[in-house]
């Protein structure tokens, strides 16, 4: 077994796209095309209100194509990363299904798999369906909006080339199909069919509900190469044991255990797999509340708000913020700042109302130890803040886009006017939200432009709270 072969990172723009379906899939041609303008809209929004809010030069108009607006600012680079997010974004609508009319999908006895049911991804990034790497046939075929199954690879790795951590694993790695087709000489010993998640690399396999599979891709998703670092398998077991044993409402999902190929005596982040703690099956992430109910194709947060608050929103805003701030707020107060975005924070809705947070991935989180209070494992990467404001200015920024995402989707769904949504988030946030003259925000295009594209990087907005103190 060798390591992945080096390959250029593309992707397909909406024409080339376009000229694919056309000819390999002509029952989502017509669909794709009255897609396109909505979906070319949706990224210029994204993009030019990261302009405006990041303070970024250049232009604030060039027509309605987001990708010559950037072009035109000489970021010939991030103009095809939005072009291909612009391509990917007008097939996820394209392929959308037609609501089936049935009782709300929060009450069904088995439940939709709801990180399948968004379509949108990001909220704010102009890259929100970025897959570069990928062709137009990848995406279709591992792309959890097109709600597919896919078979990861069991590749048998030689013992003295197989490191592993927390409970262990046998020198078996689940590689992701896609990567597979790129790693020489592999021995494959089997397949496991598994649904892709909101992150597509990341996996639950059919065959047991307690387990998911974060995967090794070479391919960019939004903004980052998904790969394993040899970081996040050496932190993952040890620091989720850590934050599950200082939570008690936030139940943090744990990785048991990790596992990576050897090369040149190193782990290989290119081969390497996280097995993690699947949440219950009826657990929402927070950012699936926005997408659409197989029943209707309004939000799934609307089912909520009519089930158990009578289509009055300002309540069940109220309640799960309340959720959403305090597990998170007191792990703050002990130096960790979750990076509680809405793919890594989840929700069960107890009859529609708020009831138990979860929270996943702790690549993201920052911690200054001085205020832990407790001993810390050793920790690989740069989870250690560099700064004791780090961790504060992580949640918080995560809950900005959570909060801004809900109050939007609220607004649209029940025709509430947002500064009413905006007090019942202040409401239950607490003070050291609502005290605050600006909120941050990451500011993800200055990341995508600036030489070291993963260093954080925030921007910092009126807080909408601050009123309603």
């Amino acid at each position: 077994m060798s390591g992945t072969t080096a390959e250029p990172l593309d992707g397909p723009d909406p024409s080339t796209t376009t000229r694919w379906l056309e000819r390999h899939r002509p029952d989502l041609h017509a669909a794709y095309l009255r897609e396109l303008p909505a979906a070319r809209a949706a990224i210029r929004h994204r993009l030019v209100t990261a302009i405006a809010r990041e303070h970024l030069d250049g232009p604030r108009s060039t027509g309605e194509d987001p990708a010559e607006l950037l072009r035109a600012m000489g970021h010939d680079g991030f103009a095809a990363e939005v072009d291909n997010s612009v391509a990917n974004l007008a097939l996820a609508q394209a392929t959308q299904p037609h609501p089936d009319g049935g009782p709300p999908a929060i009450t069904r006895a088995t439940p939709p798999h709801w990180e399948q049911l968004v379509v949108d991804g990001h909220p704010l990034h102009p890259g929100c369906r970025t897959r570069t790497g990928m062709t137009t046939a990848d995406v279709l075929a591992y792309a959890p909006e097109h709600r597919t199954v896919v078979d990861l690879v069991q590749v048998a790795v030689p013992p003295d080339r197989w490191h592993t951590t927390g409970a262990g694993l046998p020198p078996l790695l689940h590689l992701h199909p896609w990567q597979a087709e790129r790693v020489e000489e592999l021995r494959r010993v089997g397949t496991r069919p598994a649904r892709p998640l909101m992150s597509l690399r990341t996996l639950a396999p059919l065959d047991d509900p307690t387990l998911h599979l974060k995967t090794a891709i070479d391919a960019q998703l939004t903004s980052a190469v998904r790969t394993v670092s040899p970081a996040a398998v050496e932190n993952g077991p040890n620091l989720t044991g850590l934050l599950a044993s200082l939570s008690t409402d936030v139940t943090i999902l744990r990785e048991y255990a990790a596992g990576a190929v050897l090369t040149d005596g190193r782990p290989d982040r290119r081969l390497a797999v996280v097995h993690r703690q699947a949440p219950p099956p009826d657990a929402i992430p927070v950012g699936a509340l926005s997408a659409p109910s197989p029943a209707d194709g309004a939000p799934l947060a609307r089912e909520a708000v009519r089930l158990a608050y009578g289509g009055d929103p300002r309540p069940f805003l109220s309640d799960l913020t309340r959720l959403l701030v305090k597990g998170p707020l007191e792990l703050l107060d002990r130096g960790i700042g979750l990076e509680a975005h809405g793919q890594n924070t989840l929700v069960t809705l107890h009859h529609g109302r708020p009831a138990t947070l979860y929270y996943r991935d702790v690549g993201g989180i920052r911690i200054n130890p001085d205020k832990l209070g407790t001993t810390l494992p050793p920790l690989h990467g740069d989870l250690t803040a560099a700064d004791p404001d780090e961790p504060e200015t992580t949640l918080f920024a995560a809950l900005t886009v959570v909060f801004g995402q809900l109050v939007g989707t609220l607004a649209g769904a029940t025709d509430t006017p947002p500064d009413e949504l905006w007090a019942a988030v202040a409401k239950t946030a607490g003070e050291r939200l609502t005290r605050r003259d600006t909120l941050p925000i990451k500011a993800t295009t200055t990341m995508r432009l600036a030489p070291d594209p993963l260093e954080p990087r925030w921007a910092y907005v009126p807080n909408p709270l601050l009123e309603h103190r």
